[in-house]
């Protein structure tokens, strides 16, 4: 089975056009801040969301989950992989944020992005992103239906998450990974992925010609490359 995990000013609302192309049981989750999971952004920590996704993977007995994350999960994914890998048949960056072990993701950052979240390091929670912003961090490639349904639905974002130190340990473990790289990524750029790739290790390198929310613009694509992982499993 899939779990869906959500990036950073997102939910589980991004995956919803995702989901059904996806060949095996599937769902998308909301990390605590938001949605079915609300919870107050100012203490919200990596730990709380780290915990809730050990809970949505549920038991063995449940059978082992394709962990899927998105951008601001790259922080998430490891520590679940070190906690329950057992559970963990397969670990999918999709662009996702993966600092070195002990620096916190936001000192690795795309320049303009490490800016534009230092600028406001003085709020209580880190504020939903200026529409123009969002457009051309998120929006890129997509038609103007998709784009405001990425505006509509943004929502603001925990700090505390974003100033942890790393921890990879979880990555070290023999996990099968695959680095989803997206070309037209404007939020982290692919010279950035590159760095995130080397620091998950070795995964498996997918390209896809697509911009930050690829799941909205392109979820076919993405379908493609997440199904025929599952198909690889059976």
């Amino acid at each position: 089975k899939f779990l869906l995990l959500h990036g950073g000013a997102h939910g589980a609302w991004c995956w919803e056009r995702l989901l059904p192309q996806l060949d095996w049981p599937s769902r998308a989750m909301d990390l605590p801040g938001r949605g079915s999971r609300p919870a107050p952004l100012d203490s919200v920590t990596l730990q709380d969301w780290v915990e809730a996704v050990i809970e949505e993977v549920g038991d063995e007995e449940d059978g082992p989950t394709i962990l899927v994350g998105h951008s601001l999960a790259g922080i998430t994914m490891p520590r679940v992989a070190e906690r329950i890998p057992e559970r963990l048949a397969h670990l999918v960056f999709v662009s996702c944020t993966v600092p070195e072990e002990g620096v916190a993701v936001l000192d690795d950052l795309a320049p303009d992005v490490e800016l534009l979240a230092k600028q406001n390091m003085d709020q209580p929670v880190a504020m939903t992103l200026p529409e123009e912003v969002a457009t051309q961090m998120f929006c890129n490639d997509m038609d103007a239906e998709q784009t405001r349904f990425v505006l509509d639905h943004l929502v603001a974002e925990a700090w505390q998450p974003m100033k942890t130190p790393s921890r990879l340990a979880g990555l070290r473990l023999g996990l099968p990974a695959t680095y989803v790289k997206l070309l037209k990524d404007q939020s982290v750029p692919p010279e950035l992925q590159d760095k995130m790739i080397d620091h998950v290790g070795e995964p498996r390198v997918v390209e896809i010609d697509a911009g930050h929310n690829v799941m909205i613009s392109d979820p076919e694509a993405l379908a493609r490359v997440l199904n025929e992982i599952a198909a690889g499993l059976i």
